[in-house]
C-alpha cells in the first residue's frame, strides 16, 4: 500500500519558516518527479514545487521561487519543503504527491495534507 505521509505544519508569523516532510513508503519513488502542492482557503489547488527523485532537478511556482526550497533524502525516502519568508499568502493546506506528470501534473498519490497558518 503507498503512503506519504505529511508532516511540519502550524501557525508561524510573517517573515517566518517551517519545514515540511513527506515519508513515502509502499512504493519505490526513485525515477519519478515528486511535488508539493497546496490549498489555499476558498481557492483552487496550486503546484507549489516539484523534484525529480533521481537527479534531484527542481521545479517552483514563481510565487514561491526564492522563498522555497524542496530537497530529498533518498535513503530515507523522505522529501522537503523549506519555507522561508512566509506570508500570509502562503496559508493553506499542503499536500505531496506523486508521482507527477512531467514537472508539474497531480499523479495519483496523495498526502493526508498539512495545515500551515501565516498570521500575525
Amino acid at each position: 500500500q503507498v503512503q506519504l505521509v505529511e508532516s511540519g505544519g502550524g501557525l508561524v508569523q510573517p517573515g517566518g519558516s517551517l519545514r515540511l516532510s513527506c515519508v513515502a513508503s509502499g512504493r519505490n519513488f526513485n525515477t519519478d518527479n515528486m511535488g508539493w502542492f497546496r490549498r489555499p482557503p476558498g481557492t483552487d489547488q496550486q503546484f507549489v514545487a516539484s523534484i525529480a527523485w533521481w537527479s534531484g532537478r527542481t521545479a517552483y511556482a514563481s510565487s514561491v521561487k526564492g522563498r522555497f526550497t524542496i530537497s530529498r533524502d533518498n535513503a530515507k525516502s523522505t522529501m522537503y519543503l523549506q519555507m522561508d519568508s512566509l506570508t500570509p499568502e502562503d496559508t493553506a493546506v499542503y499536500y505531496c504527491n506523486g508521482p507527477l506528470v512531467g514537472d508539474q501534473g497531480p499523479g495519483a498519490y496523495w498526502g493526508q495534507g498539512t495545515q500551515v497558518t501565516v498570521s500575525s
